[in-house]
């Protein structure tokens, strides 16, 4: 059961990412119609063709190699001189290149044709069309991330306990092993239990754990009384906090390191529980500040991506251990939801929720990758339409004659090593993935 459920996970996000693809080049094709430029292609892979069917003017279909898709447009480029545009300015290997690319924009192109090429298109209407993409990987990120906080909730702390420490330790040692000789904690003295639902702190109704945890923290040294909920029962103890070392915690909850990396700490009360979670549905308000944080955790991995991929090569060549918040492939996203998706001592609804947030993860990562300002990317012909648009503006102002379209097929050696780095780069993330897997889950 537990390689099913592996395989069901892996194949849940495979589909995923294959209709994102297959969106993302939706969002290309919707504007590229609407501007009415021809679209000679819609496809879903590279390679061979697997299957493929006309519809008006355009073939869609599905090629052998699932990684990426592409849609044709006519006259990416502007024509060659024998055309009646671009002049070579040099010979060579890649000016062969470029002038075997520029034909091949213009292959198709028909009697009629002369106003539906991309290259005549204004600035405004390139950008829209290449930034279609990324902004479907956009919109599905909202859309589940939308669904994971309304539908599924997030786990928040509830004021039911989930343990009462025995032992009173500092903080980051270990509780001893002979419990019977430690000095107990305030709970375990007070005689609080596992399962009981603190009602009342010190005379004030608990609403929330964060609210009480502050109580808390600001009792130290004092007895008060609380009211917990028993066995249907309300019962009334006395508990004193005392006044120990305790983690500095963010907004989120999550530990403040100080210049040195080291948690920081600070005098505090403390009674020694843990709290039970529950998953609580988010209001809608919650959705795009969380996309947010996202896009920026993920715009954060990007900037440092040549110095994260130095590092995931060290680990995969040595016994250095992997980052677990670094890059890491479609085949470590698939291993990672089959590992989600076999965890039986999970509830089913809490590992749904996970996937979710996987694919959600994946389209905003799609998003921003393709951001990045080099061809063959989206951000790199967004980059190429706005050089066009200044230099064209400057013209205008200084009274020069207008310089036509940007020929953005002279910047096709960048493109292919850009192209190389991407196939090595990727090589590298799936070679990672499958000796040296990212251990998320401890």
């Amino acid at each position: 059961m537990t390689v099913l459920l592996f395989i069901l996970g892996v194949v849940f996000v495979a589909v995923g990412v294959a209709v994102s693809i297959a969106l993302h080049e939706v969002g290309h094709l919707v504007p590229a119609k609407l501007f009415r430029v021809r679209v000679t292609k819609y496809m879903i892979g590279f390679g061979p063709t697997l299957w493929s069917r006309k519809k008006g003017e355009t073939e869609y279909g599905f090629k052998a190699i699932p990684a990426g898709g592409y849609v044709a447009m006519i006259g990416m480029y502007p024509p060659n001189a024998a055309d009646g545009s671009v002049r070579p300015s040099s010979t060579g290997m890649f000016q062969t290149l470029a002038t075997e690319a520029r034909s091949l924009a213009h292959e198709d192109v028909g009697p009629g044709d002369e106003n539906r090429l991309f290259y005549r298109l204004p600035v405004w209407k390139k950008i829209i069309i290449m930034l279609g993409g990324p902004f479907m990987n956009l919109l599905i990120g909202v859309v589940l991330t939308a669904v994971l906080l309304m539908g599924f909730g997030t786990p928040q702390a509830t004021t039911t306990l989930a343990e009462v420490n025995a032992c009173q330790v500092a903080y980051g040692e270990s509780a001893p092993a002979d419990q019977s000789a430690c000095n107990k904690t305030p709970a375990a003295a007070a005689g609080l239990k596992p399962g009981d639902v603190i009602t009342v702190f010190d005379g004030r109704a608990v609403t929330g754990w964060a609210d009480m945890t502050a109580w808390i923290r600001a009792s130290a040294g004092r007895q008060v009384p609380v009211t917990v909920r028993r066995g249907g029962q309300d019962v009334t103890l006395t508990i004193t906090p005392v006044l120990t070392a305790r983690p500095v915690t963010d907004a989120s909850g999550a530990v403040v390191l100080d210049s040195k990396g080291q948690p920081e700490t600070q005098e505090v009360g403390f009674i020694g529980v843990g709290p039970t979670s529950a998953m609580v549905a988010q209001p809608a308000s919650a959705v795009l500040p969380a996309v947010g944080d996202s896009l920026v955790k993920i715009s954060g991995v990007v900037v440092n991506l040549p110095q994260r991929l130095v590092g995931v090569a060290k680990a995969a060549f040595s016994s250095a251990p992997r980052d677990p918040n670094g890059p890491i492939s479609m085949v470590g996203v698939g291993r990672v939801a089959g590992e989600v998706a076999a965890m039986e001592q999970v509830p089913l609804s809490a590992r749904i929720a996970t996937l979710v947030g996987l694919l959600a993860g994946v389209n905003l990562a799609l998003c921003i990758f393709n951001l990045i300002p080099l061809l063959p990317l989206d951000g790199g012909h967004v980059a190429g339409a706005l050089y066009e648009g200044a230099r064209r503006r400057a013209a205008k102002l200084l009274g020069r004659r207008d310089p036509g379209a940007f020929d953005i097929a002279k910047l096709l050696p960048l493109t292919y090593v850009v192209a190389s780095l991407l196939l090595v780069m990727g090589a590298l993330l799936m070679y990672a993935d499958i000796v040296k897997p990212i251990n998320i889950f401890g």
